[in-house]
């Protein structure tokens, strides 16, 4: 039997190394000889730099599911059409047949490229999907998601409770997703009672608007004292340009300038309300303290199923999850195979339905579909909330 590569590619979440995980144990049952773990990326194909990763102890390999970000490092590197085409000879060279690739948009698109060059080879090239945007077209969700769904509803949560005990100000939560607003329309798990924070919420899917965003703020300002506000980094204009000028450009990658200080600055010149800006940024990917065991387990599961649909000769796919209801109406989720040139670089958006007529909040549709992804993380930290406040009555 050949040998087995994985690749890790794109910004890490808290459950990368859960899918890891997966592949190894999976490669192990498979009876694969060799598992190799490219360092640092795509670019350590071409370096030849991999990771021997079945010397793994079972207690070292436990603590993946664990432990957020790369063990094996990943990367934005970006490949130009010289280097798909030494690949396949690299792969030849190392006695590898199976080619896995984890990670979001772009590393779809890298992995139905290496599948081309390796088309007269008997090499087989897989997608694990992973993202915590969660805008991977076609699959229900993402694993990555959840978690970061968890922890960004959490951290507002906690922020509400601040602005509730000292109503005087707008504080601007920005979150993560550029061009896509699950992971910001997330932050609407945090209210436990109708009027809890967040208050409102605003989306790149919809043109924003300062006349408009203004005015909410005030309306709410006026009704409560305190305001939480959670917007996208992504937010743009109605002609399309962002609200904050871009600052950094590289490959698929920009960076803009803090929408959060931006629409702080805002509301003080425009409204005279005195606000602040929080910015989560890395934590809402990184952070494992909120995670969703059930991201987790989703996570080890497309892993494993990644393996498994190489070895049956598959390629040029991507491991999806799409949910189904079990005999109580309860939460399911089962694998399909996706072409990966269905999902190479197409951006999943949030649906109209999911987004109020305002576009100032999310509807109810949408949190009965994120609810059970990161519910179990926020049921947690709830459970532990509650057992504090218990023990001070006591």
């Amino acid at each position: 039997m050949q040998n087995l590569l994985i690749v890790h590619g794109g910004g890490p979440s808290a459950v990368l190394n859960a899918s890891l995980y997966g592949v190894i144990k999976e490669a192990k049952k498979q009876g694969i000889p060799k598992i190799y773990g490219a360092a640092g990326g795509s670019e350590g194909i071409l370096k030849e730099r991999f990771f021997e990763l079945e010397q793994l102890a079972e207690k070292e390999l436990g603590m993946m599911l664990r432990t957020p970000g790369s063990v094996i490092g990943t990367s934005r590197f970006e490949l130009g059409p010289d280097d798909y085409e030494k690949m396949p000879e690299i792969f030849k060279k190392y006695q590898i047949g199976y080619v896995l690739l984890n990670g979001g948009n772009g590393t779809m698109d890298t992995c139905g490229k290496i599948c081309h060059a390796c088309r007269d080879r008997e090499i087989f090239v897989m997608g694990i999907p992973k993202t915590v945007d969660n805008d991977i077209a076609i699959t229900d969700h993402t694993p990555g998601f959840g978690s970061a769904a968890s922890f960004l509803a959490e951290t507002v949560r906690e922020i509400g409770a601040d602005v509730r005990s000292l109503p005087i100000h707008v504080c601007i939560v920005e979150a993560m997703g550029r061009n896509a607003g699950w992971l910001t329309a997330a932050s609407a798990l945090a209210r436990e009672e109708p009027g809890d924070a967040p208050h409102l919420i605003y989306l790149p899917e919809r043109p924003f608007q300062e006349e408009a965003f203004l005015e909410d703020v005030r309306q709410m300002y006026e009704e409560k004292g305190g305001v939480v506000v959670v917007v996208s980094e992504g937010l743009r204009r109605a002609d399309n340009r962002p609200i904050v000028p871009l600052i950094y450009s590289s490959g698929r990658a920009e960076y803009f300038g803090d929408v959060g200080a931006y629409l702080a600055e805002l509301v003080i010149k425009k409204l005279g309300i005195k606000a602040r800006s929080e910015k989560p940024g890395l934590l809402g990917r990184a952070s494992i303290g909120t995670r969703s065991e059930r991201d987790v387990e989703e996570a080890v599961l497309v892993g494993r199923e990644a393996v498994k649909a190489a070895v049956e000769g598959r390629t040029g796919q991507m491991v999806g999850l799409f949910r189904t209801e079990d005999e109580q109406g309860g939460y399911e989720v089962h694998t399909e195979l996706i072409p990966v040139e269905e999902v190479m670089l197409h951006e999943k958006k949030m649906p109209e339905f999911f987004i109020n007529e305002r576009g100032n909040d999310v509807t109810k549709e949408y949190l009965d579909w994120c609810g059970p992804l990161a519910g179990d993380g926020l049921e947690k930290m709830l459970k532990l909330e509650k057992q504090e406040k218990g023990e001070e009555g006591r």
